[in-house]
C-alpha cells in the first residue's frame, strides 16, 4: 500500500495576525519587537516608573487600548479580563491622536489579562487557495503547520475541502494548542486512524531551565497502518525573527531526543513540518545525524531546492520530511505543490494573483512511502 504524507505551513486558516500580513519587513518587525517587548513588562512581578512609562508608551503606539479591536483591528492589543473600576492594567483618557494612557497596575499580580496581536479575517480567496493546495496534494496523511486551533482545522476540513472544492474531508483532524499565544499551532489531517498523541509542550530548556523548550509543541502523532503504527513528529522550530539559533539548535538536539526513543516502539518514525533553518545548518545537521534522511535528497525527487518564497535555492528550504531508514528504502516519489505561492519564478494557481491571496508562502511537500 502507497501512503502519501505530506507537510505544509499553512499560515493559518481563517484568522492571521494583521502584523504577519503587512508587505514591509521592517514595519512587521517593528510591530513584532514592540509585541515581545510589551508582553515581557507585563509580565514584571513589579512595575517601577520606567517601566510604566515604557508600558504606556508602547500601548498608545499601537492603540492597544482598543476595547472594541476592529475596523480596523489595532497591530497588538491588551486583553484585559473584565477590568473593574479601580482595577486593571491602565485607564485612558481623551480619544483619538489625543488619546492618553496611564498605567495604574503595581505589577503583574495587580490585574487579570495578556497581550495578543490584533487578527483579521483572511479574505475567502486566501482560504479557498489554501484548500486547492491541500486537495491538489490529496495526502494520506497531512501535517498543518501555522493552523489556529482544532475547530478551526475541522470547519477547513468540512466547510472548504468537502464544502467549497467538493473533496473528500478527512475523517480524522487533531491539534493541540501550543506555546505560541498568536495561534499559530501544529495539527494533523488524516485518512488512517490517529490513535494516540504525545505532546512535549511542558519540556524546558536545558540552558534555561525557567523557560520552555518549544516555541510550539513538537507534538507525536502515531497512526495505524497495517499493524505496525507510524509515527509523525510534527515541529515548528524558533523562526528567525528575533533569530535565537541556540534555542532552534536545543529544540532540534530535543526532536532527535524523542525520535530516538520514538524507534524503539517503531521503526516507521518521521520528523516533519518548519524546522526555519537550510539544509546546512546545525539544525539540520543535528537532526540528520540521528540517521534521518531528508526527502528532498532522494534520487525520484526533481523540483525546485527551496520550499519558501522563490524557492530557488537551499537558503529558502524550511519545510522537511525526514525519514527513519527503514522508511527511506520505502520511498517511491517525492514532489512539491508550489502553485499557492505567488513569487517571481513561481508558476501559481490561476487563481493566486498577488501576495494577498496566496496561500502561502510556503510550499507543500509530500512524499509516496510504499508501507
Amino acid at each position: 500500500m502507497t501512503i502519501r504524507i505530506a507537510t505544509f505551513n499553512m499560515e493559518n486558516l481563517f484568522r492571521r495576525p494583521t502584523a504577519f500580513r503587512l508587505a514591509d519587513p521592517v514595519e512587521r518587525k517593528d510591530i513584532l519587537d514592540d509585541f515581545a517587548a510589551l508582553a515581557a513588562l507585563l509580565d514584571l512581578p513589579v512595575y517601577r516608573d520606567q517601566d510604566k512609562t515604557e508600558i504606556a508608551r508602547l500601548i498608545k503606539k499601537h492603540r492597544a487600548y482598543d476595547t472594541d479591536p476592529k475596523n480596523p483591528p489595532p497591530p497588538i492589543f491588551v486583553n484585559q479580563s473584565r477590568p473593574g473600576k479601580d482595577s486593571g492594567l491602565f485607564k485612558t483618557s481623551g480619544s483619538g491622536r489625543r488619546t492618553s494612557v496611564e498605567v495604574t497596575a503595581k505589577g503583574r499580580g495587580a490585574w487579570a489579562g495578556w497581550v495578543e496581536l490584533g487578527q483579521d479575517d483572511l479574505d475567502l480567496d486566501v482560504v479557498r487557495n489554501t484548500g486547492r493546495v491541500v486537495s491538489e496534494v490529496d495526502a494520506d496523511i497531512l501535517l498543518t503547520v501555522e493552523v489556529e486551533d482544532r475547530l478551526a482545522l475541522e470547519r477547513f476540513n468540512t466547510q472548504v475541502l468537502a464544502g467549497a472544492l467538493g473533496r473528500r474531508p478527512y475523517p480524522y483532524a487533531l491539534l493541540i494548542d501550543g506555546n505560541d499565544s498568536r495561534g499559530i499551532d501544529i495539527g494533523i489531517l488524516s485518512r488512517h486512524p490517529i490513535t494516540s498523541v504525545r505532546s512535549h509542550l511542558f519540556d524546558t530548556n536545558p540552558d534555561r531551565p525557567d523557560q520552555r523548550l518549544f516555541s510550539r509543541d513538537c507534538p507525536e502523532f502515531e497512526i495505524q497502518l497495517n499493524g505496525t503504527p507510524l509515527v509523525i513528529l510534527g515541529n515548528h522550530l524558533k523562526s528567525k525573527s528575533h533569530d535565537d539559533p541556540e534555542l532552534r539548535l536545543a529544540q532540534a538536539r530535543r526532536v532527535a531526543e524523542i525520535y530516538r526513543a520514538a524507534l524503539e516502539r517503531t521503526p516507521h518514525v518521521i520528523v516533519a513540518g518548519d524546522l526555519n533553518d537550510d539544509p546546512d545548518s546545525d539544525t539540520a545537521r543535528t537532526l540528520e545525524g540521528t540517521g534521518l534522511r531528508d526527502v528532498m535528497s532522494h534520487r525520484s525527487y526533481r523540483g525546485l531546492p527551496g520550499t519558501h518564497g522563490e524557492c530557488e535555492s537551499e537558503r529558502d528550504k524550511l519545510d522537511y520530511l525526514l525519514l527513519a531508514p527503514e522508511l527511506w528504502q520505502e520511498v517511491q516519489h517525492v514532489g512539491l505543490e508550489t502553485r499557492g505561492i505567488f513569487a517571481d519564478g513561481i508558476k501559481a494557481f490561476d487563481t493566486v494573483t498577488s501576495k494577498a491571496d496566496a496561500a502561502s508562502d510556503h510550499a507543500a511537500l509530500y512524499a509516496d512511502v510504499d508501507l
